[in-house]
């Protein structure tokens, strides 16, 4: 291998050459919880290590742990619409609308429509 490749840089000489690129790395610290949810199902990942990295103006997330994998089946979804409507008094149409604007987020879809 050739002298100078990425193969045989150490950790600061690969820090410094992703700096020159306008590259940035850096963990988040003290992470409890990620959850990413789809319209199936929703991954939860206990004491993640998350690391972003920034370039050309994108953030990369990377998460790294073992998932609970769950199903979220329509019913969940209902459950979650009938908890706001019953919460705001708003119709299952605002509260579907509210819970897909904050991502699933309950309490976040109260607040909004409170």
């Amino acid at each position: 291998m050739m002298p100078g490749l990425p193969g045989r840089m150490n950790q600061r000489q690969m820090n410094q050459m992703m700096r020159r690129l306008g590259i940035n790395i850096k963990n988040i610290d003290n992470v409890e919880k990620v959850i990413i949810r789809t319209d199936s199902k929703e991954y939860v990942f206990d004491d993640a290590e998350v690391t972003i990295m920034e370039a050309q103006g994108q953030k990369t997330f990377q998460i790294s742990g073992k998932p609970l994998v769950k199903d979220r089946g329509k019913d969940q979804l209902g459950e979650d619409i009938k908890l706001v409507v019953d919460q705001t008094g708003k119709s299952e149409e605002e509260a579907r609308k509210a819970l897909k604007e904050t991502n699933g987020d309950i309490a976040e879809a109260i607040l909004k429509l409170s």
